[in-house]
């Protein structure tokens, strides 16, 4: 029977690609294994993810998508107002589905490895049932996870939900001072559901064989040191830890007809070199009208040359997971003749943008981001210093790593309700574009880009910690 190894992603286009690409790495090295990715259908609507699945069963036909029926849920049944909600439901909800698909794949591969999202970690029960070795794949970076192991620790350690704290500072293993608010919204109150299930899902990733992390050991060094020394699980074993990253799509992930050029790109190569200043959030970053107006006003007054992904703003209508999301009426969202008085200065790009092939454009030198995580190790990749904007998730600490830790980012200061004045975004667009500490950015980015690729080289660290953990996967039952 052929060797597998099956991949289990959360819902979501920038959990897939990670995947992907993990799946990639794998068959670069064992082109013998067979994966196959579980693909759940995302319970909100965030773009098709289907061109992109089709593209890489033509490029790469050992990668095959296992496609598990819809697991239907009323957004009105989810208690919490945090979108991981309805993520980890939906996952709980796939184990009979979870339980078939490996059943199915059994009869004809010998299943290496089970390799999991954090969001899946209902899995856990599915893949015991089997007795396959579960790994999970960590699509953030190592010093989140330190925050996040040591999460059911400090649970212990205190009574109190972290929005009754104050301004409580924790001092975590392997990371810069974190203030309690910055912890993440979804884990402020010990009563939502998604802080029970969060909890649960890192008390139980130390029962893994290993865990996968999506970075590389000069980007996070003292994270690095303080997981593998176990630090950040002072009451139990830590599973071994490999560093296989950066792991990024060198190639559009989303729609639109592959192999045609995005109008932007024609437009970046017409500016002048490390001139324009990139503005994305990501598929889920939406913000308020008014927030839209002040950034508009801020890249206006700024007079740097920008390019700026426009959404719509969000709705309370719950229904709108569901859609499509709207292309944005630029008239009506941003101030009456912006658009017309900066068409010499920057452009607008509706929806969506192939992200990673902007960040390696020439003339792109800066980059305003919502600190997801590939969107950083792309910027990495890139050489891209940053402007550090968090929206939801695990931002808010990336934004301290990056500011902090890594010395990749300058921060965009918000109000306690995250909203941002034109004159901070005017002030931070300049400073990354012209201030001597912009340049020192620039230098710290640019050597960390000769890092990286160092990293998934050959003899790099990166390579070794896969080949460590893959010889796992092939050695004898």
């Amino acid at each position: 029977m052929k060797d597998s190894i099956v991949l289990y992603p959360s819902p979501g286009i920038g959990h897939l690609v990670s995947m992907v690409e993990l799946g990639r790495l794998i068959l670069k090295h064992y082109p013998s294994f067979s994966i196959t990715i579980l693909i759940t259908p995302p319970p909100s609507n965030t773009g098709s993810t289907g061109p992109y699945i089709t593209r890489i069963s033509t490029a790469t036909p050992s990668i095959s998508f296992h496609h598990l029926p819809a697991v239907l849920i009323s957004p009105d049944s989810i208690t919490s107002p945090h979108h991981e909600a309805l993520i980890i439901e939906v996952a709980r909800r796939n184990n009979p589905n979870v339980h078939q698909a490996l059943l199915t794949i059994s009869q004809t591969s010998t299943i290496r490895a089970f390799i999991i999202d954090m969001f899946c970690t209902a899995a856990h029960d599915v893949a015991a049932f089997f007795n396959i070795p579960i790994y999970y794949f960590y699509t953030s970076g190592a010093t989140t996870l330190c925050v996040n192991l040591y999460f059911p620790t400090i649970h212990k350690n205190t009574t109190k939900s972290f929005k009754d704290l104050g301004s409580t500072i924790f001092d975590i293993p392997g990371t810069p001072p974190i203030p309690v608010q910055d912890m993440g919204k979804p884990i402020q109150d010990r009563n939502d559901e998604v802080y029970q299930r969060i909890l649960e899902i890192f008390t139980r990733m130390p029962e893994s064989n290993g865990i996968l992390i999506n970075t590389f050991e000069s980007l996070e060094p003292r994270a690095i040191k303080a997981l593998s020394a176990g630090l950040c699980i002072p009451d139990r074993p830590t599973p071994p830890i490999y560093c296989v990253g950066p792991l990024i799509a060198a190639d559009d992930r989303t729609g639109g007809e592959h192999g045609t050029k995005h109008k932007c790109l024609t437009w970046l190569d017409s500016q002048p070199s490390r001139s324009v200043v990139f503005l994305c959030f990501g598929s889920l970053g939406l913000f308020s009208a008014a927030q839209l107006k002040e950034i508009a006003v801020g890249l206006e007054k700024s007079g740097q040359r920008f390019l700026w992904v426009v959404r719509n703003p969000p709705t309370e209508d719950k229904s709108w997971r569901n859609l499509a999301p709207p292309e944005p009426d630029l008239d009506d969202l941003l101030p009456q003749g912006f658009v017309e008085r900066t068409k010499d200065q920057g452009l607008i790009v509706k929806l969506w943008a192939p992200q990673m092939e902007v960040l390696n454009r020439e003339s792109v030198g800066g980059f305003v981001t919502h600190c997801g995580w590939n969107s950083v190790l792309e910027a990495v990749r890139a050489g891209v210093p940053m402007v550090a904007w968090p929206l939801y998730a695990e931002q808010r600490l990336n934004r301290i790593f990056l500011v902090e830790e890594m010395k990749l980012a300058m921060p965009m200061n918000q109000s306690e309700d995250g909203f941002v004045s034109a004159a901070e975004v005017e002030k931070r667009v300049r400073e990354l574009m012209e201030s001597d500490e912009g340049k020192t950015l620039r230098e710290q980015t640019l050597a960390l880009k000769d890092a990286a690729v160092a990293a998934i080289s050959e003899r790099g660290s990166s390579q070794a910690a896969f080949c460590k953990v893959a010889e796992l996967w092939t050695s004898p039952s």
